[in-house]
């Protein structure tokens, strides 16, 4: 994920505290973010915001929470890089 604009960080963040449970971003060297702790959340976004932010991976630690990522990042699917209509919600 790669945010560019305030808002992308802004409703990505309202979407993690809509979720029931942990929210995680993982780095390829095992560093955790918990995106429902408020101090863990800087450090995700800073981390999102950093030249590597692309190869953080993102965690629920509940399925039913998925589909609410799934939606933002439907709605703002420039983070990733691609076409909203590649995007598909269950």
């Amino acid at each position: 994920m790669k945010f560019t604009t305030y808002d992308e960080i802004r409703d990505f963040l309202d979407t993690v505290e809509t979720c029931k449970n942990d929210v995680y971003l993982q780095s390829q060297y095992g560093d955790v973010y918990n995106l429902k702790s408020r101090l863990s959340q800087y450090l995700g976004i800073a981390a999102l915001l950093s030249e590597h932010g692309d190869e953080l991976e993102l965690f629920c630690a509940n399925k039913e929470d998925e589909p609410k990522l799934l939606r933002y990042l439907s709605t703002h699917s420039e983070v990733l890089g691609i076409r909203s209509d590649l995007i598909k919600i269950a």
